[in-house]
C-alpha cells in the first residue's frame, strides 16, 4: 500500500531510470519565507518550483477559507507549465513536515495524476549524499488532460454532519484544537464533534511516514472502522498530510479544503472549545 503514495530517493532515481517522471519541489511554510530562494540554492535535479499560494490555491473571500482549491482549468494550466503529460510519474517533496508536498499530492492524484510523495521531502534525499541542482528548471510545456473529482472531499455542511455522524479528524496542534491559541484565524476552537489528530504524530524521528502498521494501531485509536473518514486543518494544507497517512494505513480519507480557516470566518457555524469533541 505505501508503495503506491510514497516513493525514496533511490525509487526516484529507479523511475528515472525506467521511464518519464517529473519532480515538484513544494517548499512552503505558514507564515515562513518564500521557498523559491532556497530552491534556487539547491533542489533535486531537474525539480520544477511550485508555489503553493499561487498554484495550488485560489484566492477570493475569507468565508472559502485561506487556501480554497483553484478552478479546474486554472489547475491544468499550471501542471502544465510544469511539463506533465498524460502518463507521467509525478513526485513532489518539501522541506516541512510533507506539508506542501501532500497539498500537490492529493490535488494532483484526485485530477488521475500518479503522483506520489518523496518520503522525508528533500532532507531524506540530502541524507543520501545525493547531489543537488541550482537556478531555475522550467520544462517545455506539458498536455495533461486532468480530470478532477477522483478523490473525496467535503463541503462545510458535509464536515458539520460527519463530525456529528461519523469521524471528523482535526490535524492542527493540539492547543489550536483545544482554543488555547489562534494564530491566524478570527475564531479559537474547533469543530464540535472533530476528534483532535495532531498531524506530527503520523511522522518518525526523522520526519518520514510512520509505518502503514503503525499508522493503523495509531487511527485505530479514534475507534476508526472501514468507513470515509474527513480530516481538517486550519487551511487545507496540513490535512492533506493527515489524508496521505490515512491512506497509507489502509482508510479512505475525505480531505475538507476550507477547514478551519473556512468555518471560523462564518459566525453561524458553532464552536466548541476543550479537549474533548
Amino acid at each position: 500500500m505505501p508503495a503506491a503514495y510514497l516513493t525514496t530517493p533511490h525509487e526516484l532515481i529507479d523511475l528515472h531510470r525506467r521511464g518519464r517522471v517529473r519532480v515538484l519541489d513544494v517548499r512552503w511554510r505558514l507564515g515562513g519565507p518564500d521557498g523559491h530562494p532556497a530552491y534556487l540554492e539547491g533542489h533535486v535535479p531537474g525539480a520544477v518550483f511550485v508555489r503553493l499560494d499561487d498554484d495550488l490555491a485560489a484566492h477570493g473571500d475569507l468565508t472559502d477559507g485561506r487556501h480554497p482549491l483553484p478552478d479546474a482549468s486554472q489547475f491544468q494550466a499550471s501542471v502544465r507549465r510544469w511539463g506533465i503529460d498524460d502518463g507521467d510519474i509525478v513526485v513532489v517533496y518539501d522541506d516541512w513536515q510533507g506539508y506542501g508536498a501532500a497539498r500537490a499530492w492529493w490535488m494532483l492524484r484526485d485530477a488521475g495524476v500518479d503522483a506520489r510523495v518523496l518520503d522525508g521531502g528533500l532532507q531524506a534525499w540530502r541524507d543520501e549524499d545525493l547531489p543537488l541542482e541550482t537556478g531555475e528548471s522550467t520544462p517545455a510545456p506539458g498536455s495533461v488532460t486532468l480530470r478532477p473529482g477522483q478523490l473525496p472531499q467535503l463541503t462545510i455542511d458535509d464536515a458539520a454532519a460527519l463530525a456529528q455522524n461519523g469521524v471528523l479528524l482535526d490535524a492542527r496542534a493540539g492547543e489550536r484544537y483545544r482554543g488555547e491559541t489562534e494564530p491566524i484565524d478570527p475564531r479559537a476552537g474547533h469543530i464540535p464533534g472533530a476528534q483532535s489528530a495532531p498531524t506530527s504524530e503520523n511522522l518518525d524521528e526523522r520526519g518520514r511516514m510512520r509505518s502503514s502498521a503503525d499508522l493503523r494501531a495509531r487511527f485505530a485509536e479514534f475507534g476508526l472502522v472501514d468507513e470515509l473518514i474527513g480530516v481538517y486543518c486550519g487551511s487545507g494544507v496540513s490535512a492533506a498530510q493527515q489524508v496521505l497517512a490515512l491512506m497509507v494505513a489502509g482508510y479512505d480519507a475525505a480531505l475538507y479544503p476550507g477547514s478551519w480557516s473556512q468555518w471560523a470566518n462564518h459566525p453561524d457555524r458553532p464552536v466548541a472549545t476543550g479537549a474533548q469533541p
